[in-house]
């Protein structure tokens, strides 16, 4: 037993679980609504634009939040504008600004003279979270969920059909930048933990687990949380016995939740057919 509760015995393992707890519900019940509304690709734009308002953020000697926050939002709404003024597609827009945006913040980091690594930028680092880290998690997360969970019908109509939110008298305006908002603070609350590349699994995956697993969106939230959450604290376990990168390893949990979650729908689908 003393072995097995090993990994809670060391702080840095602690912050980790603590980390872990803080982040899951937030990503979860954000990744139904950008899964729902095809935002997955949003998801990965935007949290690649933010490297350059890091870097950026630690040139000005301010708090990185601010700088990730800002470019994070820059990205978001250059993409609505020049989706809404152009012929170009929302995914081929997203691809050239996101990729240009990635591209400046490469270019910045090479010339600024810091002993912050790109690793951790890019993949996170789960074990060396602090306290502050802990409670930017917190807080964001917090606002996030609590959002979400107020206005999740709202949220829920204008992802499926805006035009009908728009006809009844809903603020579509404010629900699409609202969820643009929500979108780079919560990557701006995981990047101390899993880093600009990784987040986008945190942000994808649980809604899609859960989309294959239910047909309610209530149930289909409660599925999200479970399965980050058991991801999240599991792959954080697992990586102290393996010597692992946490977050990379918590990515192959959620991976892994995927590969089952679609063969059991394969099996369901399978199993209806030949009872026709």
């Amino acid at each position: 037993m003393d072995t097995l509760l090993a990994p809670f015995l060391f702080p840095f393992m602690q912050n980790a679980f603590l980390a872990a707890l803080l982040l899951a519900a937030p990503t979860a019940i954000l990744s139904c609504f950008l899964v729902l509304k095809g935002w997955s690709l949003m998801g990965d734009a935007v949290s690649h634009a933010v490297l350059p308002g890091v870097v950026l953020a630690y040139i000005l000697n301010i708090p990185l939040i601010i700088g990730a926050f800002a470019a994070g939002m820059t990205c978001a709404l250059a993409t609505g504008y020049l989706n809404a003024n152009s012929r170009i597609k929302q995914d081929t827009v997203m691809g050239v600004v996101f990729s240009g945006m990635f591209g400046l913040g490469m270019v910045l980091y090479v010339k600024v003279q810091t002993n912050v690594h790109l690793d951790h930028i890019l993949f996170g680092n789960m074990l060396g979270v602090g306290a502050a880290d802990l409670w930017t998690a917190g807080i964001v997360g917090a606002f996030v969920t609590a959002v979400l969970v107020l206005k999740w019908k709202d949220l829920l109509l204008h992802a499926f059909d805006p035009a009908q939110a728009q006809a009844i008298g809903l603020p579509v305006g404010w629900l699409h930048y609202g969820m643009l908002a929500i979108l780079s603070l919560t990557i701006v609350a995981v990047l101390s933990a899993v880093g600009l590349i990784l987040a986008i699994g945190l942000l994808i995956a649980p809604g899609a687990i859960a989309f294959l697993l239910t047909r309610e969106f209530r149930h289909m939230l409660m599925v999200a949380v479970a399965v980050n959450l058991s991801a999240m604290l599991g792959g954080v376990y697992a990586s102290f016995w393996l010597d692992s990168a946490p977050a990379p390893t918590v990515i192959l949990m959620l991976t892994g939740w995927f590969v089952l979650a679609f063969l059991w729908r394969q099996w369901r689908n399978a199993r209806r057919e030949s009872a026709v």
